[in-house]
């Protein structure tokens, strides 16, 4: 396909949730930062995604997709009744947005999400697009059910034209097998960068844990070290984020783990935060504690463009930019005491 560039390349986003998780803020900057491009942005369901990527100056409908379909936890996904009916709403979905990305008639269909990836890559196929899936998730038996994992690696190495991970790891989680003509790039989270670095500051008073409440993002494993590091003291932690998909009782245990541990009233649960910058400027330390091999997290490189400093998880995407003692601290995954020794070591 010739692209024209005098008038801008014009590009088709395509998500399956309004709500503003790590993939959908990074494709804000990318809008937000990319003047020559006319971005349209076809979200699955309405939320606060919709104002905020208006306000980052791109088109935006709603094209809805059934909530059996588009809320489906990863977990939930394999045979049955209700598994089946959520295929049909999204067969029939494809069809909608082929339908719609041809009478938008954009050079390329950017996908945001995994699900978007999935029916985005085949409506953009059957629509005769080119299409750049932008995958944050890790196509592995760690993060999938084992069942889906053979399907979804095949759905990435055939249907797009192009193939974007956060990390050098998440792109081979993807498999091997792919069709010629492929293209594959890394391209970690976008962060801005803030107009002055923080200084390092002499004591540690505060530490801080940023990104969605979520088992896997490992909060729990932070409040265990920050128990043992800092057993008593002026010592605080800060807790920022909120369950988003389905996570509401792992939020109400974090709360009942730090009551448990003895630590409730140093420990302030502040919901979620569109400041991060912000919150950056407030904490001594920031923790990244994902028990799993995280695909990129971008609060730590957040914290890194900060000068904040940052200790985080020894898997997945953050060990790829962080070398311990010199721009950063790494701790074994889902291990409070490791991460208790980091927390020391940095105070």
């Amino acid at each position: 396909m010739q692209l024209n560039y005098d008038r801008g390349l014009r590009v088709v986003y395509l998500g399956h949730t309004a709500r503003l998780s790590g993939a959908e803020i990074g494709t804000l900057r990318l809008i937000e930062a990319a003047e020559r491009v006319q971005a349209m942005v076809l979200l699955a369901e309405d939320g606060p995604l919709v104002g905020a990527m208006r306000d980052a100056g791109a088109t935006v409908e709603v094209v809805p997709l059934a909530e059996r379909a588009r809320g489906a936890h990863r977990a939930e996904v394999g045979p049955g009744l209700s598994q089946a009916a959520a295929a049909v709403d999204v067969v029939s979905y494809v069809n909608v947005l082929r339908r719609r990305i041809r009478e938008l008639r954009p050079d390329v269909v950017h996908t945001i999400s995994l699900k978007a990836a999935i029916y985005g890559s085949a409506a953009a196929r059957l629509a005769g697009t080119p299409c750049v899936c932008h995958v944050q998730d890790r196509v592995a038996p760690d993060y999938l059910p084992k069942r889906v994992v053979g399907p979804v690696r095949l759905i990435l190495g055939t249907l797009p034209s192009a193939l974007v991970m956060p990390s050098k790891s998440t792109l081979q989680a993807a498999g091997r097998h792919r069709r010629r003509g492929l293209r594959t790039a890394v391209i970690p989270m976008p962060v801005t960068l803030p107009a002055e670095v923080h200084a390092v500051r002499d004591e540690v008073r505060l530490i801080g844990i940023i990104g969605r409440l979520a088992p896997w993002k490992g909060q729990h494993v932070c409040l265990g070290a920050f128990a043992q590091a800092f057993p008593e003291g002026r010592v605080r932690a800060r807790v920022i984020g909120a369950a988003l998909f389905g996570e509401d009782d792992y939020a109400r245990d974090l709360h009942a783990r730090a009551e448990r541990l003895g630590i409730s009233e140093r420990v302030d649960f502040v919901g979620f935060s569109n400041d991060v910058p912000g919150e950056l400027e407030r904490i001594d330390v920031i923790v990244h504690a994902s028990v799993l091999a995280d695909p990129m997290p971008g609060v730590v490189l957040e914290g890194i463009a900060a000068g904040v400093p940052v200790i985080c998880a020894d898997a997945g995407g953050a060990g790829e930019h962080i070398e311990d003692g010199r721009n950063g601290l790494l701790h074994t995954p889902g291990d409070p005491s490791s991460l208790a020794t980091a927390l020391r070591r940095a105070a």
